[in-house]
């Protein structure tokens, strides 16, 4: 769904209205509406805070950590939690982030690093979690963002991206 989105969106991305951007959804996302909104109120507030050069604002973070929190915690940088903001960090070429999502929570769990596989609900256990993988990446003399990869595979039976 996900994917199927940015193709629908991608030539509407610099100007579409909202109206515009929920109509491309139509039929391509659950919630048209509200994901198109989130990207107008995203948009307008890139393009004021780092004159949408997103990619320079994110390196100018020296810290990972405070580089995930700022776009899982800025209120006008709308729809991303940490995994959403993990997933997008990765796609864009930052390392070290994981992604956790059902696949690899049930992974975690079924290996006995984590005790559940529930999504974790606060920053704390996303980042308790996502160092517990670290350990194990460590274990397993693997790289971490591999690692992440090899787990959510081993779920979906698919490597994408």
């Amino acid at each position: 769904m996900g994917l199927n989105s940015v193709v629908a969106v991608r030539s509407l991305l610099d100007a579409g209205t909202h109206e515009e951007l929920a109509g491309a959804l139509r039929g391509v996302h659950r919630y048209p509406r509200a994901r198109s909104g989130y990207i107008v109120v995203t948009r307008e507030y890139l393009q004021e805070d780092c004159g949408m050069r997103l990619r320079e604002r994110l390196a100018g973070f020296d810290d990972p950590i405070e580089r995930r929190d700022w776009l899982a915690r800025e209120r006008r940088v709308k729809g991303l939690g940490y995994k959403e903001a993990s997933h997008f960090l990765r796609n864009v070429g930052f390392r070290g982030y994981a992604i956790l999502d059902k696949h690899i929570l049930r992974g975690l769990a079924e290996l006995g690093v984590i005790s559940s596989p529930d999504p974790p609900a606060t920053r704390a256990r996303y980042l308790a979690i996502e160092e517990q993988l670290r350990q194990l990446a460590r274990l397993a003399q693997i790289d971490f963002d591999e690692l992440d990869l090899v787990l959510w595979s081993m779920k979906t039976g698919e490597i994408l991206k």
